[in-house]
């Protein structure tokens, strides 16, 4: 433990927050653990607007803690070859603020927080993409890490194979984007716009994003130039990422959503399932949402976890005001349906 809160039982809600003031939400809304980044390339949502300063840090931590939540430090991009400065000051900035623990996806960035910082706990992003027990296994007998956040791919009967045959504890998310590419892998933004998520912490970066009206009134959302989608009447033009773009191909002139549509996850539902299945802690996406959002998803998952574990109905309260284009998907959680 590198904090002052002890992790325990299982059920846990880890939570975003993208900024001090979604912290405090997320902690009043009942999370268990927040997961934050510094306001640097060392996290993957390096956003203008986001993250924290290293006063900023230590504050939320010490605020997290004074109301019993802990503080998760997500150091979870790569850092280019030969530049590995910044992610080793992360790591420090993090150890001097007291958080409870690194999510981190580079085998560097993980060696070096084992060896320098060796009471600090380290959980595996999602980043990191390890899928099999095999992988899992690595990472926990050469780094230590202590939790996986599993990628968004596996079907419950599957996480249940895995977690009998890891030494760690095991994280989903539950809740938000259900990007299906996969994991610390996706190269798609950088090819357009040079910017990495995997590296720069930036997918989509906002100084290369507008939206301009086309000659028959439809607007048109742009990624460095490039048309992402193109919607008209009553829809609305969505933040354009190239996976969840809409795109005209010779067999569908019309357009079409070539990778994945706009939709968010909502395990609300299998959340007794994946606690039998042996999942420790259940993850809800957004740093880059409003308080308003954090303040409404977090506390319905609090209050379903908490029926949940007291042998009543976890009933979810209806979230897809909340979702990406107003639907969602319990993915491959259930059943796999690739494209």
């Amino acid at each position: 433990m590198t904090g002052g809160v002890p992790f325990s039982a299982a059920g846990e809600l880890v939570c975003p927050a993208g900024t001090p003031a979604a912290l405090r939400t997320a902690v009043e809304a009942g999370a268990d653990s927040v997961y934050c980044g510094l306001r640097n390339a060392t996290n993957a949502r390096n956003f203008p607007g986001l993250n924290f300063s290293p006063e900023e840090l230590a504050a939320a931590v010490a605020h997290a803690h004074a109301r019993g939540a802990r503080v998760l430090l997500a150091i979870n991009t790569y850092p280019p070859a030969g530049q590995v400065a910044l992610w080793r000051e992360a790591a420090a900035i993090g150890m001097r603020a007291g958080v409870d623990a690194f999510i981190v996806a580079d085998m560097g960035v993980a060696r070096h927080i084992a060896e320098t910082h060796p009471a600090a706990r380290l959980h595996l992003s999602v980043q990191a993409a390890a899928s099999s027990p095999e992988a899992i296994r690595y990472y926990c007998t050469h780094f230590g890490v202590r939790r996986v956040v599993l990628p968004r791919i596996l079907t419950i009967p599957e996480i249940r194979a895995i977690r009998r045959e890891i030494p760690c504890e095991i994280e989903t998310f539950v809740f938000g984007n259900h990007g299906l590419m996969v994991e610390g892998r996706c190269s798609l933004t950088n090819w357009l716009t040079g910017q990495s998520t995997n590296m720069d912490g930036v997918c989509s970066p906002a100084a290369e994003v507008t939206f301009e009206r086309a000659a028959d009134g439809a607007m048109q959302s742009r990624l460095a130039g490039f048309t992402i989608d193109c919607v008209a009447g009553a829809e609305t033009a969505g933040y354009p990422t190239i996976c969840k773009g809409r795109y005209a191909a010779p067999h569908r002139p019309e357009g079409y959503y070539a990778f994945e549509e706009p939709v968010s996850l909502n395990l609300g539902r299998l959340l007794p399932e994946l606690m039998a299945a042996g999942v420790h802690a259940f993850k809800i996406e957004g740093r880059q949402r409003s308080k308003s959002y954090v303040r409404q998803v977090v506390g319905a998952f609090r209050r379903a976890v908490d029926a949940i574990r007291a042998g009543q109905d976890g009933g979810l309260a209806d979230l897809v005001a909340l979702t990406e284009g107003q639907k969602e998907t319990q993915g491959a959680f259930q059943t796999k349906k690739w494209r």
